[in-house]
């Protein structure tokens, strides 16, 4: 079995359907190409710029300036570092990216930029999961922080509207990678998203767990505030950021917990960043977040965020029993019958499940249930027709999601159309078919000629003469130029 094939057998079902096979001869020889300018454009760049793990860090999980890295290759060298990589279409449902990171997985968009977007994309390719997020790993408390990051967004409770927002972004992603996508097609997707955004009720524990991870892992500094160094994987990704982000136009503020309240625009450079002293730096500030959340806090506050979500999540009762579904009413006494928990009854429509230790008790069932806390038996609470009835002294936690993943998807995973869905494959294969095949053929020349160390004048001549026919194959012509005078870089 191949190390990717064993990283895919240790997942568990439900997070196996998200994995796909990383087609590795369908890179283009211009896919190739958009790699390495990006790659040696990056290290040449964020040689004294970047936390010095980075460029070790490379050689570390597998990657090479010079071609697109195989799975293979990194999880080769990401088993010794106690991870491992998957394929993955693009955006990932959080819940999914999230459970995914709790396991020491690192989920890698399979697709690369066009090479239109080559200095920055909202889209995730193989450029930003790879050589932006593994590097970083080698340095084993900031892969703690990472694995961290995961267990507390995989807990965090969504609301609805944040799987609005999720669908609106990857539609944007797609949009925009799509070398076919009309204008109209890119405002039409932009205004999705904006409407999405517009239509948020409040800021989920979700959201403030996503700006966490956003303004550390994907956009953090860390260091003298004054004097910074890049760690996080979108500035480690993108030439863009990583060229603007040290800049005096990019505003520098110290970690805190203030950036779960800091919002963020995906489609533009990032107006200020935040920088860390030190990976430690950023557990003080992942632990004071975790605090706030409804899984830590449960009681009234843990059922008031779950309302309001309108999503499926899990009550954990005094005897660790859990009770997934979706909280629709609450009654409340009032005082308090227990430290923070006024709730004499919370109401949950189904389907139900029940488990206990994240481990379901039965499939799911249809109908609703009714969870009396403390004095119930003293108030008139409306119970159910029919349906399940518990009892619980105290609440401890409310978390997001379902109890049992598995087996919540066990059950009605077959009717999520994200993996289901083309949209990726259908805009990668539009890219692959708008490269015409004279184009890509002088593109796989100049990479033998170039990797042979024998230069074919007659050969250099027609290539020369494609780019004159095709100046908007720039990158084309950067590498004609580049053979042709290997001295200068």
């Amino acid at each position: 079995m191949t190390p990717t094939g064993r990283a895919i057998a240790k997942l568990p079902a439900h997070l196996r359907r998200f994995v796909v096979a990383q087609d590795y001869d369908a890179y283009t020889p211009r896919d190739q190409a958009v790699w390495r300018h990006i790659l040696r454009r990056l290290t040449n760049h964020l040689r004294d710029k970047a936390h010095p793990v980075y460029l070790a860090g490379l050689e570390a999980t597998g990657i090479g300036t010079e071609r697109i890295p195989s799975l293979d290759e990194m999880n080769e060298k990401l088993e010794a570092l106690g991870w491992c990589a998957v394929a993955v279409r693009g955006f990932l449902p959080p819940a999914v990216f999230t459970e995914l990171q709790t396991l020491k997985v690192l989920a890698i968009a399979e697709d690369i930029r066009d090479h239109s977007h080559i200095a920055y994309t909202p889209a995730p390719d193989i450029v930003h999961e790879s050589a932006g997020h593994a590097p970083i790993l080698a340095n084993a408390r900031y892969a703690e922080y990472v694995q961290r990051c995961g267990q507390v967004g995989f807990k965090a409770i969504a609301s609805i509207e944040d799987q609005e927002v999720f669908e609106a972004i990857r539609n944007l992603s797609v949009v925009k990678e799509d070398p076919t996508a009309s204008p109209e097609a890119v405002r039409a997707a932009e205004a999705r998203l904006q409407a999405a955004g517009e239509a948020k009720r409040f800021t989920s524990e979700n959201t403030k767990a996503s700006r966490l991870y956003w303004w550390t892992a994907e956009y953090g500094l860390i260091g003298d505030l004054s004097a910074p160094k890049i760690y996080g994987a979108g500035l480690l990704s993108s030439i863009g950021e990583a060229e603007h982000c040290l800049t005096e136009a990019v505003k520098k503020l110290p970690l805190s917990l203030a950036c779960v309240d800091t919002e963020y625009d995906i489609t533009t450079m990032q107006p200020q960043l935040f920088v860390a002293r030190d990976f430690d730096h950023l557990f003080e500030v992942l632990d004071a977040f975790e605090a706030t959340l409804a899984w830590k806090r449960g009681g009234d506050f843990g059922l008031e965020q779950a309302l309001e979500a309108r999503t499926v999540n899990h009550l954990v009762l005094s005897d660790g029993t859990e009770v997934t579904g979706v909280v629709t009413r609450l009654e409340r006494a009032e005082r308090e019958h227990a430290p923070g928990l006024r709730t004499v009854a919370a109401h949950l429509r189904g389907p139900l499940l029940v488990s206990k230790n994240g481990v379901a008790l039965g499939a799911p069932i249809e109908g609703d249930a009714v969870v009396l806390f403390g004095d119930a038996h003293l108030h008139e609470v409306r119970r159910p027709a029919s349906g399940l009835v518990f009892t619980s002294a105290t609440l401890p936690s409310v978390a997001g999601g379902p109890a049992d993943p598995e087996a919540w998807d066990a059950a009605f995973g077959a009717f999520n159309a994200f993996t289901t869905g083309d949209a990726e494959a259908r805009a990668r294969a539009a890219k692959a078919e708008a490269l015409a095949p004279e184009i890509a053929a002088h593109y796989l020349d100049l990479r033998r000629q170039r990797e042979s160390g024998r230069l074919d004048a007659t050969r250099l001549d027609r290539v020369a003469a494609a780019v004159a026919a095709h100046p908007e194959e720039w990158l084309l012509r950067e590498e004609l130029e580049e053979i042709q005078a290997p001295a200068r870089i």
